[in-house]
């Protein structure tokens, strides 16, 4: 077999060229990207544009007065002006984007009904919590570490 000879500023250094050791001659040079052609920085994707989008300020006269808002408020409103003047797919589009992002959770939880054992449930679990947060705690918490990721104890892994 044919040993292959390193050249000689590798010998002199001690370099050896093999695995992730490239020779120093085709290494990438500093300042230079090992993928010219590739992604350019800062290159934006539609989701980024239409945030962005959304978001720059667009002077709108209202009442008179011309007040700065974002595109998107702007946008809202004249879908609102149309849906007041009468157009279909405007109002159908609004009550849409109101029925869709005008939920309140709270209200949400109030018109749902719990059956008895659920409400039971609550009102014990309200009991029990009002008694604990007004008598003062007079045991110390146990000198317990915190739980790992996996959920256990390293005592409780070594079982």
């Amino acid at each position: 077999m044919v040993k292959r000879r390193m050249p000689a500023s590798s010998r002199d250094r001690g370099y050896t060229v093999g695995y992730r050791k490239p020779p120093v001659h085709s290494r990438f040079q500093p300042g230079q990207s090992g993928n010219p052609a590739g992604r350019r920085k800062g290159v934006r994707n539609l989701m980024t544009d239409v945030k962005r989008t959304l978001l720059k300020p667009v002077r709108l006269k209202e009442g008179g007065r011309t007040q700065k808002r974002t595109t998107q408020e702007s946008i809202l409103l004249v879908l609102r002006e149309k849906a007041l003047r009468g157009d279909a797919r405007a109002l159908d589009r609004l009550l849409d984007l109101a029925q869709r992002f005008n939920n309140n959770l709270a209200e949400a939880a109030a018109t749902q009904s719990l059956s008895a054992d659920d409400q039971a449930i609550l009102d014990a679990y309200a009991a029990e919590h009002a008694a604990t947060a007004t008598t003062p705690a007079t045991s110390a918490p146990p000198n317990d570490p915190p739980l790992r990721p996996g959920g256990r104890t390293r005592k409780e892994r070594s079982r």
